[in-house]
């Protein structure tokens, strides 16, 4: 009976990698001895299996064999990593710049030296906020998943890895795990490990659903360096906002030297966020007090919007105005206020009161069962619903947005007369921080930092203390602060002719999507992307082409007409798109085909609009309940699809960039 078990595993091992790489049924007739003598067994299957496992497991070898189950371990099959690998590729906002691809090429050399020689190789990539450590994290990964290289990505940080996973799909969830995810993990396990978020390493992998038999005394840190023969760190060390998130440079630095690996240390300095200001960062470092720096006023010099608002309603008023122009915008807020549970019909209890405003902080991680248009707590920052409720700093760390809302709370307050930081720990409902002692205010300091960095375009914020307002207005320069008291509206961008060139003759097949791109009409493309294996790109015409982005097959230009989506897009402008759509659509700019409706605008079957979906539990999976195509310009209405099939609107493209107007 045991050999029959042990060649089980290997047979639902063997089909299992067989399923994730080819596209024959499960049911094909070549799978039919191996399912007659090994049978799966699917979700509605559960009480077959107990009858299968019970037959086999009466002798008392049960709890052996499930130790082995939950123990076994698996590598990934080539065409999973070439789909990640794809995914991340294709991925416009996840493209290297400057530093960063300097950064990129010392980071490969190093890891070369590691995968072949004897000693384990330690990197750690330090980079303050919006430097692009994620970006260069997650490129890395894409380029070790091409090589072929066994390669994990690791985080601490829920929100942020499950945001991944929606991204790249469920197959995706074999290469990013969490921090701790390797305690049972062999010696050098894997070829190369890389670690986002490295702050947030904690002291073990212990918690409180941790059996007692499975606790550890090792450091989390140790798990991570054992489990890989290069371990990758990328690190703020300023970023630190719970007690027990103890990851560091020297942290690391030190278990690294206890196992004598080779440490490499590189620094990111560019902001790429911010409106590519450090200044601002850096003025906020200073006026916190979290470290000295040469910005010791903010002058408003880079271009980077940041506004003091007199209250909440006009925080969230503003939030919504750029939110509505088509960026991405958050509010988010200090942990002043309790973090209800969901009610028992999945709505959300209006937790954060300041007078008679009121709204619910974005639902608890691990609460899934919510009513239809709340999205789950590690969606917040990338479901176009997130609007609707305050960010917590746990559920925003890692991500960036256009705009930032922060509602600063009085957990963190300037006292004028002694003209120092205070953190009043009866304004906090933080119960962690709050039990930090005499680390309260670094972290509340911390938390702030995180809030205050989000934004690329710009940060709103309200104060909840005047005296804690009037010192933030006193390190502003006077003809700044204006600008800070009274914003002005923004004005829809002028685009400029594009700098593309009509080809002649067709590209040389080294040429396409390298250099140049097809120039399509929107129906056109509608058309012929809507059956991808019959794309026919010897009839199109093609243009080469300067992007910002690097070209990638299946990416064309069109022009959008219309003003549905201005400021946006502005009437007449060309735009780059990408086909097919990968990952989740949520709150996408796509070029859409409807089966039964037509745009108003355009009286077209096809369209580029907003997509906005949202989905409802069924079963152990989910289905839409409603898709609504939205258009930036408020002065056209959104195109409601409500009881959707799947056929009912079919999604072509995305927008990658809006090159620019005329020709």
């Amino acid at each position: 009976m045991k050999s029959h078990i042990q060649f089980g595993f290997s047979a639902c091992s063997y089909l299992h990698n067989y399923l994730v790489d080819d596209t024959d049924p499960i049911v094909a007739p070549k799978f039919a001895a191996t399912l007659r003598d090994n049978p799966l067994f699917d979700a509605d299957g559960a009480e077959s299996l107990g009858s299968y496992l019970s037959d086999r497991l009466v002798q008392g070898n049960g709890r052996p064999v499930l130790q082995r189950v939950e123990d076994s371990r698996f590598r990934l099959s080539r065409k999973l990593m070439d789909y990640v690998s794809t995914t991340i590729r294709s991925h416009s906002p996840w493209i290297l710049l400057d530093e960063q691809l300097v950064v990129f090429e010392r980071i490969r050399s190093t890891l070369k030296s590691g995968l072949f020689g004897r000693r384990k190789q330690v990197v750690i990539v330090r980079g303050g906020p919006g430097t692009g450590k994620s970006v260069l994290a997650i490129n890395l990964m894409a380029e070790l998943l091409r090589e072929g290289r066994n390669a994990h990505y690791a985080t601490g940080s829920k929100a942020f890895t499950e945001t991944l996973w929606e991204i790249m799909g469920s197959r995706s969830r074999a290469t990013f795990k969490y921090f701790n995810s390797y305690g049972p993990a062999e010696f050098n396990e894997v070829d190369v490990l890389i670690c986002d978020e490295s702050h947030r390493i904690r002291e073990t992998s212990n918690n409180r659903f941790s059996k007692r038999e499975r606790r550890s005394t090792k450091p989390q840190v140790r798990e991570l360096l054992d489990a890989a023969k290069v371990a990758v760190f990328f690190i703020d060390d300023r970023q630190t906002v719970r007690p027990n998130e103890i990851g560091s440079t020297m942290h690391i630095r030190q278990h690294a030297d206890a196992v004598d690996a080779e440490v490499s240390e590189y620094d990111l300095e560019i902001q790429f966020r911010c409106a590519g200001s450090d200044g601002f960062v850096n003025w906020i470092d200073n006026t916190l007090g979290i470290r000295r720096t040469a910005n010791v006023i903010w002058d408003g010099a880079d271009g980077f919007a940041f506004r003091i608002v007199a209250s909440p309603e006009e925080l969230e008023t503003s939030i919504r105005r750029r939110a509505d122009e088509g960026f991405t915008a958050r509010v988010s807020a200090g942990f002043c206020w309790r973090w209800s549970e969901p009610r028992p019909d999945g709505t959300l209890v209006d937790d954060v009161v300041i007078g008679d405003y009121r709204r619910p902080w974005d639902a608890k991680p691990g609460n899934w069962r919510l009513a239809p248009g709340i999205p789950p707590a590690s969606l917040w920052a990338t479901d176009p619903n997130g609007i609707n409720q305050i960010g917590c700093v746990y559920n925003i760390q890692g991500f960036e947005l256009d705009y930032i809302g922060v509602i600063w709370g009085r957990d963190l307050r300037y006292n004028l007369d002694g003209q120092s930081w205070v953190g009043d720990k009866t304004q906090s409902s933080d119960s962690v921080v709050k039990r930090s002692k005499e680390h309260f205010v670094e972290l509340v300091k911390n938390t702030y930092r995180v809030l205050l960095s989000r934004g690329i375009k710009g940060c709103y914020v309200h104060f909840m203390d005047r005296d804690t307002e009037r010192f933030i207005r006193s390190r502003i320069e006077p003809g700044e602060r204006r600008k800070v008291l009274d914003p002005q509206p923004m004005k829809a961008p002028v685009l400029k002719p594009i700098p593309f060139r009509r080809l002649a003759s067709p590209p040389t097949p080294e040429e396409r999507y390298t250099t140049c791109v097809p120039l399509l009409p929107l129906s056109i493309a509608a058309g012929a992307f809507s059956d991808p294996h019959h794309v026919d790109e010897n009839s199109w015409e093609w243009v080469a082409l300067d992007a910002r982005h690097r070209l990638h097959r299946g990416m064309f230009v069109a022009k959008v007409t219309g003003r549905s989506m201005e400021p946006l897009i502005l009437d007449g402008s060309w735009c780059l798109f990408l086909s097919p759509v990968h990952g989740t659509r949520q709150g996408k700019i796509v070029l859409v085909m409807l089966r039964d409706q037509i745009d108003s605008e355009s009286n077209q079957r096809f369209t580029v609009k907003r997509y906005e979906s949202v989905k409802t539990a069924e079963g152990e999976g989910w289905r839409h309940t409603s898709i609504t195509l939205k258009a930036v310009n408020p002065e056209f209405p959104p195109i409601p699809l409500v009881g959707v099939d799947e056929d009912q609107v079919q999604v072509i493209a995305e927008l990658v960039e809006v090159l620019g107007s005329g020709g």
